[in-house]
Parts: structure tokens; sequence; C-alpha cells
């Protein structure tokens, strides 16, 4: 039965496709296996947003092959896509990333492979940390500072005495950031991270005359190898109106003394709009 109804469904999206008349109904294909970022900085690119010639042609997951009913000279439109958060079920297009536009000659019963290349948009700003350069900020004593990761420098979280809280706080510098635009304007907070345990990303918003609010944001879930994460600090941003600045922060605890966790972290960067 879920077959059969999987391939009514088939059926039905082709057949609202105003080239159906044009290509009798056989389809050409589109391959592309991943979106690149022209710049020298790490992406977790997972989607690729398909237009062809101004029509949606839907979201693919990274590597893709799919099918359109389309033929001969297009043009075709790819956004990059992201997991919002890292939720699987909350893919959006990264707003501060250009599209790709390219025009191609598709042939019916046929692949043609794309590689998109996309570039950060000009009107934005962000700060970055990458613990290349010198650099200065609050951290407690089971945080460190090691050389040879897989971006060069990188900072490390661990727990091997008894501290039951470890917190790195950004309030001061360097990731504080302020003079950002509201009112829904994008705001994200990148970070690759390799983890054997939970840990919690979070804001401090700094209101004139008025003890500093902590607002908790995302438990991210331990990995294993090295990835990077999206954070949306839109929503949080925008509803702190009057706030003179923001700062992130980021926590890891354990239950009981004799746990062992650790916590790698690079690349932290804010990215949003210019105002």
């Amino acid at each position: 039965m879920k077959k059969t109804l999987y391939f009514l469904i088939a059926i039905s999206l082709f057949s609202c496709d105003k080239d159906d008349t044009t290509t009798n109904g056989v389809p050409s294909y589109i391959q592309i296996d991943e979106i690149i970022l022209d710049e020298d900085y790490t992406t977790n690119i997972t989607d690729a947003w398909v237009y062809i010639d101004g029509v949606n042609k839907g979201v693919y997951e990274l590597p893709a092959h799919f099918p359109v009913l389309n033929d001969g000279a297009v043009e075709v439109r790819i956004y990059a896509g992201i997991k919002d958060n890292g939720i699987a079920s909350q893919r959006v297009t990264y707003p501060f990333y250009h599209s790709d536009t390219s025009t191609i000659k598709l042939t019916i019963d046929s692949t043609t492979i794309i590689s998109p290349i996309v570039a950060l948009k000009e009107n934005i700003e962000g700060i970055i940390d990458n613990f290349d350069p010198s650099y200065t900020f609050n951290y407690d004593t089971c945080f460190q500072k090691i050389s040879g990761g897989p971006y060069g420098n990188y900072g490390s979280l661990s727990f091997l005495d008894s501290i039951y809280v470890t917190e790195i706080n950004y309030k001061d510098h360097p990731l504080s950031f302020d003079n950002v635009p509201q009112q829904g304007s994008a705001n994200y907070l990148e970070l690759d991270y390799k983890s054997d345990s939970e840990f919690l990303v979070g804001m401090y918003i700094n209101f004139p005359n008025t003890p500093t609010l902590q607002k908790d944001l995302l438990w991210i879930n331990p990995k294993d190898d090295w990835n990077k994460i999206y954070v949306n600090l839109t929503q949080t941003v925008s509803e702190a109106i009057g706030a003179e600045s923001f700062s992130v922060f980021i926590r890891m605890q354990r239950d009981n003394f004799s746990e062992e966790k650790r916590l790698d972290f690079d690349n932290i960067r804010i990215v949003h709009y210019k105002k």
C-alpha cells in the first residue's frame, strides 16, 4: 500500500509540471554532489534548494540525484541549505550565502552534473575566534588551547578534577557583539566541535542599568568526529529590545565527580547583517 501511495504522489508531482508536455513525461536528471563555499571557512551544507527557470523544484539532501521534467537550456539557481540548530527536521537556506546561478542544457533521460559554488554576501559582518592568533578571554581552569587540530589550534574543555560545572565565558572578549539589526534580521553562531558529552550554548544579554540576563539556547549532542553546527540566534537577539550588547557562552556539565568529559571546539563565529 505504501509503495502504491508513493507512486501516486510521484505521478501527481510530475503531472503538475508545466514542462510535462515538452518532455512527454520523460524526465531529465540533475546530480549535485556538494555545494562549495568560495571562502576560507568551514561549512556544513547539507541540502540543495533547487529552482529551474524560477520554479521551485524541491529540496534535496546532498549528495543528490533527482529527476526534473525539463529539457534543453534552462537557468538553474541553487541555494545552500543547512540544518537549523543541527536539527534534521529544521532545514533552511543559510541566509548569508549567495545562491549559485548557471545556465545548463538538460537532456531527456540523461544526467547533468552541477557543481554549485556559493559566496558570502557582502553586507554582513561578524566576529570569529579560531584560536590561532593571540587572544584574550575569560575561562576557567579546565580550558586549554591545543595545537595540531584539523583547522590549526583549537580550544578544549575537559573534566579531569572535582569541578562540577565548567563554563567558558565569552562575555567580554572576543565573542561579545553589539549594534546588530533586530526585528527578525538573521543572526547565527557557527561552531565546529567534537565532544563525548552534550553541551550547552547560550547567551548573555546586557541591558543598561540592569543585571545581565542569561539565556540558555541549545543543548548539542555528542559527536565523535568534528562537526559544524549553525545555531540560530535570530529570535533571541530580536526579542532583546533595548539591549546594549550580547555575548556567547559554552557550558559542559557532569553528574558526578568521577566522570571525565571533553569538548573540543574551533572556528566560533557570529554572523549578522550590517546595521
